[in-house]
């Protein structure tokens, strides 16, 4: 990662935004910004906790080693969102990974000075609190899909789920272009698995797809398909 020099605006600072006003001076000395490309792994499962991430600017997928060569796909974080928060009170050592899938800026602040924060900042704290809950409710419920929800309700509640965080472009397509590898990795399948599913659903009347974009045609029937619990 590239560190770059950024006037920080403390409207658009997670942290300037949730703690005290006397902090932020102090957020702003400790916190480094760089910049990270398509692709850039911004830290691997097994490294060593240095600090907490934040994503200033485009968008960072959050993942797992699943089987010998394969990686589950947790959540994506975009901007204003934390990241590596998972190895607080841990061992000491990254539980996941942090990839770029597109180009921006993260931010930084090592673990002591963020450690400090919490204890100065008990609104960030309480946000944070509520933040990690709702994370590990949506971990909860991808686990179990994983184990009894079929493959094409796991596509179809992936894509749900893309579009609620990060919206539709102005010709109606999902905001975000994933590979197929990314999405599969998302829904817990193989590659193969969700070129067929995403056919069957375009033949289906549910999606349409331009390029890498894909489009919900169907809303209420792709939502149907996640409520296929075995």
């Amino acid at each position: 990662m590239k560190k770059v020099t950024i006037i920080e605006d403390e409207k658009n600072c997670f942290l300037c935004q949730n703690c005290l006003k006397e902090w932020i001076p102090a957020i702003l000395a400790h916190k480094k910004n760089y910049k990270v490309k398509k692709g850039e792994v911004i830290f691997r499962e097994g490294d060593p906790v240095k600090g907490i991430f934040f994503v200033k600017s485009g968008i960072v997928k959050v993942h797992k080693r699943w089987g010998a060569d394969k990686e589950l796909i947790l959540r994506f974080a975009s901007e204003g969102l934390i990241f590596g928060h998972r190895a607080l009170g841990g061992d000491g050592i990254y539980s996941i990974s942090a990839t770029a899938v597109q180009a921006g800026v993260v931010s930084y602040v090592d673990m002591e000075f963020f450690d400090a924060t919490l204890k100065v900042n008990t609104n960030f704290t309480y946000d944070l609190l509520m933040f990690m809950a709702q994370d590990l409710r949506i971990s909860e419920r991808k686990m179990r899909n994983l184990a009894h929800m079929p493959v094409k309700g796991r596509v179809a509640e992936a894509l749900i789920i893309l579009k609620d965080q990060f919206g539709l472009t102005p010709e109606g397509f999902i905001n975000i272009e994933l590979s197929r590898q990314d999405l599969a990795s998302f829904s817990g399948a193989t590659y193969e698995t969700v070129f067929r599913v995403i056919n069957e659903l375009i033949q289906d009347g549910l999606l349409v797809l331009s390029g890498k974009s894909i489009s919900i045609a169907n809303y209420n029937k792709l939502l149907k398909l996640t409520e296929d619990i075995a």
